[in-house]
């Protein structure tokens, strides 16, 4: 195995969380690899909405922006490719990488994000992100408060259902994964929102459900939640520890985003249950912030 660089610090992940820690390192003076392969979790969305000053512009465009702010900086370096492992070393962590030598970090940024496993509905993947969407703060403005449908997942979908009228008119379509008692029915009835309880068959053109029974509920739009699943298995090659989240498992951080793992930090949508262009950035800013202070003054004591 051939080691060929050693770095303050290796941020796995390119994203919006990746690049926002990158900058503060790179600010901070210190040597820095950058690994992406280029999967931005909303590569399926064509614009970003709700970041400040980037509201309806291209996510691509933001993405590539970003990666031009932080290449500009001449301590920064790149791997256009995967980690394909990390361990501890002496001091740090020696990454493992597709097609290059093995490098050395003193610290490990993980901004690795997330991989959504879909409800298995006819239809619905190819719209993902275009007009089946999971984030009515990042997509429901511009269904300008027509009929939105909620394709349930589960028990959450209930929640999903009371939160969208304030977007438009909505129908909770339960498809035999949702059973509703008394309470919920009466609280979704006050806020506005249908129950359709017939199977969901397939979806069609930009946003229609067909039922079981024939009938075809066209739609301004739709939303709905997959399991979540991390992205890499670094975290866990790692030991990092994990909390479990309404839509699956993230990574455990302190405040200074920290990992159970000493030298080790994370700000993407792997250690959140939520998530947005807005979150990632401001998460990466304070893994990169911490990182570069535990350089400075040492690692925080793990609790």
């Amino acid at each position: 195995m051939n080691i060929t660089n050693d770095y303050d610090a290796i941020v796995i992940g390119g994203s919006y969380a990746g690049l926002s820690a990158a900058l503060q390192l790179a600010r901070a003076r210190r040597k820095v690899l950058v690994v992406d392969a280029g999967q931005r979790r909303n590569r399926f969305a064509s614009d970003s909405h709700g970041f400040l000053t980037r509201d309806g512009q291209p996510a691509a465009d933001i993405a590539r922006e970003g990666r031009a702010n932080v290449a500009a900086y001449p301590n920064v370096a790149w791997h256009d490719g995967l980690a394909q492992g990390a361990r501890p070393d002496a001091g740090g962590f020696i990454v493992d990488l597709d097609g290059a030598d093995s490098v050395r970090g003193q610290r490990l940024v993980l901004a690795t994000g997330v991989r959504d496993e879909l409800p298995p509905i006819e239809g619905l993947a190819e719209r993902w992100g275009k007009s089946v969407f999971h984030c009515p703060y990042c997509h429901g403005y511009e269904l300008d408060e027509g009929r939105i449908g909620v394709l349930a997942r589960g028990p959450l979908s209930v929640h999903q259902a009371q939160m969208l009228p304030h977007w438009g008119q909505v129908t909770l379509f339960t498809n035999g994964v949702c059973p509703l008692d008394e309470a919920q029915r009466a609280d979704l009835q006050a806020r506005g929102v249908q129950v359709d309880e017939t199977p969901v068959a397939r979806l069609a053109g930009d946003a229609t459900v067909v039922l079981a029974d024939g009938r075809r509920e066209a739609m301004a739009g739709l939303f709905t939640f997959g399991r979540l699943h991390m992205a890499s298995p670094i975290a866990a090659q790692l030991g990092c520890a994990f909390d479990e989240g309404p839509l699956g498992p993230y990574i455990r951080t302190d405040e200074g985003r920290q990992t159970t793992v000493p030298g080790v930090f994370a700000g993407c949508d792997a250690m959140r249950a939520a998530s947005s262009v807005a979150l990632a950035v401001a998460d990466g800013a304070m893994a990169g912030v911490g990182a570069h202070r535990s350089l400075l003054f040492g690692l925080a004591p793990q609790h």
